[in-house]
């Protein structure tokens, strides 16, 4: 959960992001990388707008890094978004030792969970890097609205 939020405003920030991504991918068939995303991204975008470079740059590591394994290994469906998911886990998760950041506080070096980046990335190897990175920040910025205008939440 991200610091300075309650249990309440991170169910609705995860409800309204599923609700406009449904809707989105509607209208556009894109995906913004998993329907929880962009509702955690929107909490982040406030508190700790640097945890979503760090998410975003492990989610293109696991990207490289899966596309440099297709080329030795095939990979398709169920075995490709297990291993997108087991290698973002591997990246976050070892990251996470090499700087010492621990989930339980804010340091320099944190992602959101260890099943963000991995979801973001397995969009991007589906339908693309752009249009996944576009389709989530547009999303994360109307979930932000949103919240701002429902609940009357400010930062």
């Amino acid at each position: 959960m991200p610091i300075g939020f309650d249990d309440q405003t991170t169910r609705i920030a995860i409800m309204v992001g599923i609700v406009v991504s449904m809707l989105w991918y509607e209208r556009k068939n894109y995906s913004p990388g998993g329907v929880i995303v962009p509702g955690l991204m929107a909490l982040f975008l406030v508190t700790e707008p640097l945890i979503i470079v760090y998410t975003l740059a492990v989610s293109f590591a696991t990207l490289l890094t899966v596309k440099k394994m297709s080329d030795h290994v095939i990979m398709f469906g169920r075995r490709r978004f297990a291993v997108v998911m087991l290698v973002s886990f591997g990246i976050a998760w070892a990251l996470e030792i090499v700087t010492g950041a621990s989930s339980s506080m804010s340091v320099e070096f944190q992602v959101i969970g260890f099943i963000i980046p991995g979801l973001i990335a397995n969009e991007m190897e589906r339908q693309g890097p752009f249009q996944t990175l576009y389709s989530l920040s547009t999303i994360t910025v109307i979930t932000l609205f949103l919240l701002l205008v429902l609940i009357g939440w400010s930062w």
